[in-house]
């Protein structure tokens, strides 16, 4: 993670801004007092809020292990060939 001064960032706001967005890469900003904080793009924080729930989630967690199990076992479900040909859109 790239990290920029309070100072440095607040003299270019917009072009850090538009950086975190496009680039998807949270920036740090520190400042004098030893706060520093992080900037990052809406999207990202979504996207990190749902994995968070997931992650602390055990019985989605256990789902997650028990398809594992199925998938390197090959015992879980198969689907048909009607079923793929929906499933990849032919």
């Amino acid at each position: 993670m790239d990290s920029v001064s309070v100072n440095k960032f607040r003299d270019n706001l917009k072009s850090y801004v538009e950086n975190v967005v496009q680039d998807h890469q949270p920036l740090k900003v520190s400042r004098r007092s030893g706060e520093d904080f992080v900037v990052i793009s809406a999207e990202d924080w979504e996207r990190e809020q749902e994995t968070l729930y997931v992650l602390q989630n055990q019985e989605l967690m256990q789902q997650i292990v028990d398809s594992q199990k199925t998938h390197h076992q090959k015992s879980g479900h198969q689907p048909s060939s009607e079923e793929l040909d929906e499933i990849l859109g032919l």
